[in-house]
């Protein structure tokens, strides 16, 4: 039986821009037009008020006069979603990008490596607000249909699981209009046929559903009723396979001691995130962002395929000095390893002097942990002495 995750961001543009605002938590907000345009992204405080994504700046401020209002900053959100998809993509590799705030994750195969998928799914959320700093809802079903409503049952920020024997008492108490897919007029078709809840459409006959919407339509609906969904992942493969992560610091920098650590806890998620999916690789990138958003990169090869924290880093070090950058300001560094291969496709040979058991045994241990307790389980010493410090 199939095990699939969705995975949905609470509130994501608010949640990235509170990222560097916390003082606005807690407060009602929107991402948007402070008077003219429509709301993006609403905070669940402002929701309280009835302010919702799509609706106009006007009335918005009408509903929620007090509300702050943000503009929007599309390179932060693309950024956030490129570095939570990496994080599912360390998951299993059967991910489906729906939009930039939510994906399905086949989970099936991973009950060996990361337990069972409750555990799989709170693995998500620790990793994606400990990497990311914002808040996420995963849903986990047999079908893609369920676990889509298992999420929007676990909002906001919460987990909720359905398993294959309770996904009738899951799906027949709730109203028609909370299927995927059902729409306010097809609501409203269905309520003036007398079927308010998904129970009620379960037991109406097929062909009658067919009549009314169509022999596909209705189908569907009578099938989705019932729990059955016969979609699939559809995961796209990278021609290029690689791992990467990013940091967008809370303000611009020019103290490269700070970048130096920085690089080193990116590196720490790289390498974790490769030793994940058990794969190696040669060439690693760095990446520098200004605070005028130019974006500037280059790539070391290193002369055998690692999966190590300390490698990685090292190489990240090399390349930043290369860059010779005289007091810079910048807005964020990304470490990518490109052109990863499996690890059991590779045959490492050991240095002479290299010990019997060493740091890559150390960081599977560690692995392991973070696996089983979160991504707070276990820090190196100077990353945990810095995030103390801020």
């Amino acid at each position: 039986m199939p095990v699939i995750a969705h995975v949905d961001m609470d509130a994501f543009y608010v949640a990235v821009e509170l990222r560097s605002r916390p003082e606005l938590r807690g407060r009602p907000v929107w991402v948007g037009g402070a008077t003219r345009g429509v709301v993006l992204s609403a905070s669940y405080e402002a929701r309280a008020y009835g302010v919702e994504g799509g609706m106009s700046s006007t009335r918005a401020r009408r509903l929620c006069p007090d509300a702050v209002a943000i503009s929007p900053d599309y390179d932060a959100y693309e950024a956030a979603s490129d570095g939570v998809f990496a994080i599912f993509n360390t998951i299993t590799p059967h991910v489906e990008k729906v939009s930039l705030d939510e994906g399905f994750l086949d989970i099936t195969g991973t009950r060996r490596l990361l337990g069972t998928p409750d555990k799989v799914g709170e693995l998500i959320r620790a990793l994606v607000a400990d990497e990311q700093g914002i808040p996420c809802s995963v849903g986990i079903g047999p079908t893609k249909l369920i676990a889509k409503m298992a999420s929007n049952k676990a909002k906001p920020n919460g987990l909720h699981q359905v398993p294959p024997g309770e996904v009738v008492p899951f799906l027949h108490p709730q109203p028609v209009e909370k299927i995927w897919g059902v729409g306010p007029s097809t609501t409203e078709k269905l309520n003036k046929l007398g079927l308010y809840t998904i129970a009620d459409l379960a037991h109406t006959p097929k062909s009658t559903l067919q009549r009314a919407f169509g022999a596909r339509a209705g189908g569907e609906l009578w099938e989705f009723a019932w729990g059955i969904d016969g979609r699939r992942v559809v995961s796209s493969e990278p021609t290029d396979r690689s791992v990467g992560s990013q940091e967008t610091f809370n303000k611009d920098t020019d103290d490269l001691d700070f970048v130096r650590t920085e690089l080193l806890r990116t590196a720490s998620r790289v390498a974790s995130r490769m030793r994940m999916a058990r794969v190696v690789g040669r060439t690693v990138t760095l990446s520098l962002r200004f605070a005028d958003f130019r974006t500037v990169q280059k790539s070391l090869t290193l002369p055998y395929p690692t999966d190590a924290t300390d490698e990685v880093y090292a190489a990240a070090v090399r390349l930043l000095r290369a860059f010779r950058l005289e007091r810079p300001r910048l807005r964020r560094v990304g470490i990518r390893v490109e052109h990863v291969i499996d690890v059991d496709l590779v045959a490492t040979q050991p240095a002479l002097d290299e010990p019997e058991r060493g740091w890559r045994e150390a960081e599977r241990a560690a692995d392991a942990a973070i696996a089983r307790f979160g991504p707070h389980a276990v820090s190196r010493a100077s990353l945990a002495r810095r995030s103390s410090s801020v």
